[in-house]
Order: C-alpha cells, then structure tokens, then sequence
C-alpha cells in the first residue's frame, strides 16, 4: 500500500514537471507570436486563454455541477486572466528574461509564506534553504539584464511581474484544493475559456484583436495554446492532487530552465560560467524539494 502512494506521488511529480517544461516554450512563443502579428500584451493573452481553454472544454467527459464547482471556475478565470495579462504587460515593458525571473522567482515564496500562514505547511529551514537555492540558480541563470530602460518603465515591469506572481501563487494554492466531482481538465477548460472572455474588452482597448492569419501566426497562436497552456495546466493542477502547493510552485522553476536552454539550441544564445551555475544550482534545488516532497 505504502509503494502504491509512493509511486501515485511519483507520477503526479512528473505531472509536475512536465508543466514546467512545457511552460518554457511559453514566453519565447507569446513573444514571436507578439512580434509577427503585432498584437499587444492583452490580445495574446486572450488568445492564448481561448485557445488553450476551448482545446480541454472539447475533451470534456463530465460538465461542472454544483455552486462549488463553478465557484472554483469563475476564481480560477478571473486569476488566469490577471496572470496571463500582468505576465505579458511586463514581459512588454522589460524583457521576457526579466519578467520570467521576478515572476517565477516570487511565486515559490508567495506559495511558501501563504502556506505558513493557513497553517498547511510548517516552513523549516529545509524548506527555506532549498527556495533560497532555487532563487540564487535563478537569478544566476538569467541574470538581470539592462536594456537601456528608465527607472519608470523598470519600476512598471516588475509591478506587473509581482502582480502576475500573486496571480499564479494564487491559483496553486486555490488548486491545491480539489472540488468533489470536478476534475482538472474540466476546471482548466472553462476557467480559461472564461479568462479568455474577461480579457477580450482589454484587448480590445488596448491595440484591438485583429491580426493577418497566415500559417506562421495561426501555428504560433495553436502552439501556444495546446503545449504550454492546455497540457501543461492540466498537468500542473492534475499534480496538485498529492504535491504541496509549495512543491509544485518550485517546480514551476523548469520554465525559465527550458526556456533558457532552448534559447541556447535555437537561437544561438551563449550562456556565461555565470549562467551555468545558476543552472545547475536550481537543478540542485529541484532534485532536492522532489525528493524531500
């Protein structure tokens, strides 16, 4: 009985990390999408909501029912839109490096000091020691680069960075609670859907919807939408299930890991003695909370 658990944490953990990895392509792909078709920060993440959200809703066995059921939808909409806007607002205004290392280095804490607070997790030193690892690698990783900014735009980059990390935190925490008769597939697809729909009015204000779909553009958006939104949320809060809230937020950290990587095979990018250090320190503190979890 103790095996079977052990191998069901197993499985769930690699749910885990098979979200993190697929969320590296996230940024690098709302950033070319944002590049081709000149949509601003709102539109994509409209898109990438709808998309994602309608591809679950499609794959949908049980419908939601029940007040509480569609109280976690609506919750989780409202955060996703927020996320997904506030992300790309700060990845507009500073760089996609920038803003993945404030947002995804301040969700773990968040998560931690949110647990601590209920009550859910005791915060030991080991706990503490392996996000301050994870934060170091990070930082290391992706540096904090300075593209000629003012103070103005840095400060309104990282407001929206925090803003997005409350975001996300938010939402592993809420998830971390599972609603009887709700699965993930079906919360994820119409939370997002439903994000999709509260972001439309932004979008629409802010440099409007429109855009030419041609195959680059439509391939962008369907990549965006299947791998590092539907699968890998579905995944992450299907994980959820059995790992700590804190756990899976650390685990988020694969993000700017595979995305950097994939910089380096793709585009060429060259990573400092600097770089590969932080790398392998947030290796270090991965393997670590995944095997202390």
């Amino acid at each position: 009985m103790i095996t079977q658990t052990r191998t069901l944490e197993g499985r769930k953990t690699w749910l885990l990390v098979l979200a993190g990895c697929l969320w590296g392509t996230g940024g690098l792909t709302g950033s070319l999408l944002a590049r081709h078709t000149g949509l601003d920060s709102p539109a994509i993440a409209a898109y990438r909501l709808a998309v994602g959200g309608l591809v679950l809703v499609l794959f949908v066995r049980n419908r939601p029912r029940g007040r509480a059921a569609w109280t976690r939808i609506v919750v989780l909409g409202l955060l996703a839109a927020e996320f997904q806007a506030c992300y790309f607002a700060a990845v507009s205004k500073v760089s996609v490096s920038l803003a993945t290392l404030i947002t995804i280095g301040a969700s773990p804490v968040l998560v931690l000091a949110a647990e601590s607070l209920t009550g859910r997790r005791k915060i030991d030193r080991s706990a503490l020691g392996t996000a301050g690892l994870a934060v170091v690698g990070l930082t290391l990783l992706i540096g904090v680069p300075s593209n000629g900014q003012d103070l103005t735009t840095l400060l309104s980059g990282a407001g929206f960075a925090l803003l997005a990390a409350g975001g996300f935190a938010a939402m592993t925490v809420i998830g971390s609670r599972p609603v009887p008769g709700l699965d993930e597939m079906a919360s994820t697809g119409f939370a997002f859907t439903l994000g999709a729909v509260v972001l439309v009015p932004f979008a629409a204000a802010n440099g409007g919807l429109g855009f030419t779909p041609d195959q680059v553009a439509l391939g962008l958006l369907l990549l965006l939408g299947v791998g590092p939104t539907a699968i890998a949320y579905a995944a992450y809060f299907r994980g959820l299930r059995t790992a700590r809230a804190g756990t899976a937020a650390l685990m988020a950290l694969l993000e700017p890991l595979v995305g950097t990587a994939l910089s380096v095979l793709i585009l060429g990018d060259r990573l400092g003695p600097a770089g590969i250090a932080g790398a392998a320190l947030l290796l270090t503190a991965l393997v670590l909370e995944g095997r202390r979890s």
